[in-house]
């Protein structure tokens, strides 16, 4: 899987750390404190969205009456305290980024959420320090599935979209690393388990856990 790789980019939730428990209980805490109720289509239809577009969606399907910088602010401060306190990295994750540093290979992470939150989880488990460049979505033309975030990862980084393996967890994410033309793997995760078959279909790879790779290369779990 690494044969020839330069760069491995994460999204973030679901992939590099256990959080898509989180965004689901925000959304039932913030649409309930509106007095109203969460949609059962609510996450698939969000999924791959930048933080904005989020943002947009939200204000028009529920039509809101706060503006778009104020939603995101709330979702922010709701967030920033959980993802400091009790998002855990997924299983072998902190094993992988060691190992891509002792092989020289760079890392970079490309997600849908807003930059604070990211930096917030980053330093509260300590693995800033791995990632040569961090891009959110709202810094990119359109979400996931364009492929436009992998891209400005690998720009940024100056390599070639071939030369990067990219994680997901979703299959807007998949399709995202895909379409910009780079070799993706599909990793567990207990929200989209029951899209595992379209995940497996998608990707060219798919992974329960870090430690499999681990265990694959000779390096230590």
């Amino acid at each position: 899987m690494l044969d020839e790789k330069k760069a491995v980019i994460f999204d973030l939730d679901g992939t590099l750390v256990d959080s898509m428990w989180m965004w689901k209980s925000i959304d039932i805490e913030f649409l309930g404190d509106r007095g109203l109720a969460c949609p059962e289509d609510l996450q698939k239809e969000i999924e791959g969205m930048s933080f904005s577009e989020t943002a947009i969606y939200f204000k028009e399907r529920f039509h809101l009456g706060e503006s778009l910088e104020e939603i995101k602010s709330v979702w922010t401060e709701m967030s920033i305290d959980k993802y400091r306190n009790e998002v855990p990295l997924k299983p072998g994750a902190g094993e992988f980024l060691e190992h891509l540093a002792s092989k020289g290979i760079k890392a970079g992470i490309a997600t849908s959420n807003g930059r604070q939150m990211v930096e917030a989880v980053l330093t509260s488990l300590k693995i800033d320090r791995y990632f040569d460049v961090v891009a959110t979505a709202c810094e990119v033309t359109a979400g996931k599935p364009a492929p436009d975030i992998y891209l400005k990862v690998a720009g940024t980084l100056d390599l070639h979209p071939s030369s990067c393996l990219v994680f997901e967890d979703v299959p807007a994410g998949i399709l995202a690393g895909k379409r910009a033309g780079m070799t993706v793997c599909a990793i567990d995760d207990e929200f989209s388990r029951g899209m595992e078959e379209e995940k497996r279909k998608l990707a060219d790879y798919f992974i329960y856990d870090y430690y499999q790779i681990l265990s694959r290369n000779g390096a230590k779990a």
